[in-house]
């Protein structure tokens, strides 16, 4: 049964960092218009660096892809987890609107690192 919630719920973190990835590219969810001045100021200065944002997204549609497949998830998982430190940070100290939510994919995160925890070790060692 866990390893059935943990597939679900692997398939819904990576199925959303596929698609936040790729509207970086193809902007077609629009911007809230209830943005913090402080949240556009960012969105600014990431998209003054003109790579930043393209890596970015590259790295939601690699490590999402990833993250759906289970013998893949990982390495998916260790791809993810710098974007995930920018969205948390991001949403603890600019716009704590949609904290609960980010918390929510770290705790989902984690699970998915702890759970894959034998694969990191010859990292470590």
């Amino acid at each position: 049964m866990k390893n059935k919630i943990l597939f679900v719920l692997s398939l819904l973190f990576g199925l959303m960092f596929i698609n936040s990835g790729l509207n970086k590219f193809f902007h077609y969810m629009p911007m809230p218009k209830d943005m913090p001045e402080e949240m556009m100021n960012d969105f600014g200065a990431l998209m003054e660096i003109s790579w930043l944002l393209p890596l970015i997204a590259v790295a939601e549609i690699i490590g999402g892809i990833l993250v759906c497949i289970p013998k893949t998830r990982a390495l998916g998982a260790i791809i993810i987890f710098p974007v995930m430190v920018g969205i948390l940070l991001t949403h603890t100290l600019v716009d704590t609107k949609n904290l609960p939510i980010a918390i929510i994919l770290l705790a989902i995160q984690i699970w998915i690192i702890f759970e894959n925890r034998e694969k990191y070790m010859p990292m470590i060692r």
